[in-house]
């Protein structure tokens, strides 16, 4: 008789991957990128554990939207005080903030929960192509899909 081999987050072997956003869509990027920190491209995956890879992002200043999403797509924050509510629409973000617009994009993928947490940990997202990683040797992890 077979058991089911569960992980333990002791004994996963954890690698680091570099992703070049230039040209790709956001949400192709965050969802790929979402699938690696989770540990669902290994064969070892178990949903209550932590077996995802360190994620490094590159160049998301050269991300794109798709469609009419850099003007119709908003971001909407609140101070907490009447009238507080603020809008920005993702072009703006997109220029000022792309680093934060992809960290907003693959949390939003992750479990809502601690184990969640430690997974969105584990994302290292740079505007440039530089990034201060190269001592963890990370691989370069290709994205599936159409580049724009």
């Amino acid at each position: 008789m077979k058991t089911t081999v569960m992980a333990k987050s002791e004994t996963v072997d954890r690698k680091w991957y570099v992703v070049d956003a230039t040209n790709i869509p956001l949400g192709r990027v965050a969802s790929q990128v979402a699938a690696v920190l989770r540990g669902k491209n290994k064969p070892i995956y178990t949903p209550h554990v932590d077996t995802g890879d360190y994620v490094i992002v590159i160049n998301t200043d050269k991300m794109v939207l798709t469609g009419n999403k850099a003007t119709q797509k908003m971001y909407y924050r609140h101070s907490g005080f009447p009238g507080g509510l603020k809008e920005t629409s993702y072009k703006e973000l997109m220029e000022k903030k792309s680093d934060f617009a992809l960290e907003k994009a693959v949390k939003g993928m992750l479990p809502k929960n601690s184990l969640g947490k430690k997974m969105f940990m584990k994302l290292k997202v740079y505007k440039g192509a530089e990034h201060p990683h190269q001592a963890q040797q990370p691989v370069e992890l290709k994205i599936k899909g159409v580049r724009i």
